[in-house]
């Protein structure tokens, strides 16, 4: 393809992801096809001579469209939200039109400089303490792929850290911390690093957030059982209920222990921060004292196109002596001097996207203050929703709602002689019905053995309209349950 054709293509393909955009609406949540499809509407090698172009974005439009699920749907309330936004998408253009490998400075200046501005700029608009800058020159913040990806890295940067001033410890007896709420990552990266892995105890009465006596008691029997407890995997934030882990209190019982590394997964919640108000109550201050390391992704609720999580180091030599591998082909004479950041020491590949791009266009077009709207406005819509769920003479509320999440289930009034398994069962069947319509979507979660579904709102098309027809649609699937 030459610059003409290249040309025509593009502008066919901008006007089609408007068109996209503006049928949103009307289009179903969730993808039609079946497991497959696509293996059976595609042939079963590659063309031996190349194909005319606009075939193969017609055959975008009629194979792949179908097959995607639609996240930016006004009615799309499962997991968290992805973000799409035209600025990003544009960023996204510009990128990979330029495309490099980003592994060094030297390699292309504009990607390191902009992404460690930018990072300072979120710093900034979070506010987060001055340490975590990347002008601190001490600390700084990285984006990687995603919360998951965050949270390995620093598990291998605590990692480092203590066989380094503990030698003689085996790798077999370290155990990594999480609580029974902590997204999957936490396990995951004990299976990666081959540590042992420790899920401590949370509950309904403390809105399943890790308490700070729990911690303790948990490091007062690894260690008298031999064990070597090196990371924290704290929560501000859980996928399952919102729940934001007592961050103060572990704070005071770890610096009892200053051997244990902590970090803080908020991968959606974090992202909060840009509003003053919730700052407090989602444990900001106690962040900024204390945690080693924080994450916040926002491509789930800061209009970035995934992928794209910010990670933020209180000690940043703790990620290079961990990750610094320096073969001779990679020496320059910045890095050799120190005068410039070489990303690839604070990630585990080596080669990284040109991800600052896509946030400096978000947040140069839609400024602060849009930003902070946009959380608002979520936050807002789930409050009505929620009192809704109060209100219902159907459905009760599990655990109290946080930020734009409310979890709950359905528990009708007229039978309160339901035990919690009966109660589940009936869920389980509320919930199937739920997920067999196209016209709307949800997650399902447990919360120490009840079983609830999961409501977060945070699509930028959402309006509060797509919540009242949400809530009547529940209400109806209920009813007609009950009747059976």
């Amino acid at each position: 393809m030459q610059s003409p054709e290249f040309r025509r293509a593009g502008y066919q393909a901008i006007d089609r992801i408007c068109d996209y955009h503006l049928t949103l609406r009307d289009r179903p949540v969730l993808s039609q096809v079946e497991p497959g499809y696509l293996r059976k509407a595609l042939p079963s090698s590659a063309p031996t001579e190349g194909e005319d172009f606009q075939l193969i974005a017609d055959d975008y439009q009629k194979y792949i469209i179908p097959g995607l699920t639609h996240w930016q749907h006004p009615s799309f309330f499962a997991y968290f939200p992805t973000s799409s936004t035209f600025e990003g998408i544009l960023a996204e253009l510009y990128t990979s039109s330029t495309s490099n490998p980003g592994f060094n400075w030297s390699v292309s200046p504009a990607c390191t400089e902009l992404e460690a501005v930018v990072m300072d700029w979120i710093a900034q608009l979070l506010g987060l303490d001055e340490s975590f800058y990347n002008i601190s020159e001490v600390g700084g913040g990285v984006i990687q792929p995603s919360a998951s990806e965050s949270a390995l890295v620093a598990t291998v940067a605590a990692r480092s850290r203590y066989i380094h001033e503990h030698p003689q410890v085996a790798m077999e007896n370290l155990v990594l911390y999480t609580t029974t709420q902590t997204h999957s990552l936490g396990k995951k990266a004990g299976l990666i690093l081959g540590v042992k892995v420790r899920a401590l105890g949370v509950t309904a009465q403390d809105d399943f957030a890790l308490r700070g006596d729990t911690l303790k008691v948990a490091l007062e029997e690894d260690m008298n059982a031999g064990f070597h407890p090196f990371i924290l995997i704290g929560t501000v934030g859980t996928t399952s209920s919102g729940a934001v882990d007592r961050l103060d209190e572990i704070a005071d019982v770890a610096k009892h222990y200053p051997f244990l590394w902590l970090h803080v997964d908020a991968a959606w919640a974090g992202v909060a921060f840009v509003c003053p108000e919730y700052r407090e109550a989602y444990q900001l201050p106690a962040i900024n004292s204390y945690v080693d390391s924080f994450c916040t992704s926002f491509y789930k609720w800061g209009l970035i196109q995934f992928d794209g999580s910010c990670l933020w180091v209180r000690h940043r030599k703790h990620f290079t002596d961990a990750l610094d591998v320096t073969p001779e082909f990679l020496r320059t004479k910045y890095g050799n001097a120190g005068t410039a950041i070489d990303y690839r020491n604070w990630q585990l590949g080596l080669g990284k996207r040109f991800r600052s791009l896509k946030f400096w266009f978000v947040l140069r077009a839609r400024g602060v203050k849009g930003l902070q709207k946009y959380i608002s406005d979520g936050i807002k819509l789930n409050t009505k929703f929620a009192q809704s769920i109060y209100e219902s003479e159907l459905f009760s509320v599990v655990t109290k709602p946080s930020l734009a999440m409310t979890v709950f289930r359905l528990s009708p009034k007229s039978s309160p002689q339901l035990s919690t398994p009966e109660l589940n069962i009936l869920n389980r069947a509320f919930y199937a019905r739920l997920a067999a319509r196209n016209d709307i979507a949800l997650t399902q979660t447990d919360l120490n053995g009840v079983f609830c579904i999961r409501m977060v709102i945070g699509a930028e098309k959402t309006l509060e309209s797509d919540v009242d027809r949400a809530l009547a649609l529940m209400k109806s699937e209920a009813m007609v349950l009950l009747k059976k």
